[in-house]
């Protein structure tokens, strides 16, 4: 019987399981971090999002997080549940629901500044080799766009 017919169905032989894997890896890094700032990972980069642009339409952001709108809402909510950003609609045009950055979401920014040294420890890997990743990895989501 011919085995190799199946290679390709091999777990080990799959780039989508150790993506997957060590995503979940990643992010379970991140809780004792995160959970200092009182914040889950898809809240976390949500945030980086807005302390970096201090506010977006919900479209937007759904976009450069990847983030459908059925996950987007809920999430969100939470957030302006926590003082962190408000959501309106826009003047301009009131299809769009903008989040705004508030100033105690603003303030956490100084919180969570030292996250990315705190998994950057975690990561066992050369420098190089993390930023071949990140670029190997931008790749791949500019490519499936």
């Amino acid at each position: 019987m011919n085995d190799q017919k199946y290679d390709a169905l091999k777990l080990e032989n799959q780039l989508c399981f150790p993506l997957y894997a060590c995503s979940r890896e990643v992010i379970k890094k991140y809780k004792p971090f995160l959970d200092a700032i009182d914040l889950t990972y898809t809240q976390y980069i949500a945030m980086m999002a807005l302390w970096e642009k201090k506010q977006l339409t919900v479209k937007t952001l759904g976009e450069m997080l990847y983030l459908d709108s059925g996950t987007l809402t809920p999430l969100l909510k939470k957030l302006e549940n926590k003082g962190l950003v408000t959501r309106k609609r826009s003047e301009e045009d009131e299809r769009n629901l903008l989040v705004t950055l508030t100033h105690k979401g603003e303030a956490l920014k100084e919180e969570a500044i030292a996250v990315p040294g705190q998994m950057g420890q975690c990561l066992k890997l050369p420098i190089e080799d993390i930023m071949a990743l990140h670029r190997i990895l931008h790749q791949m989501l500019k490519d499936m766009a």
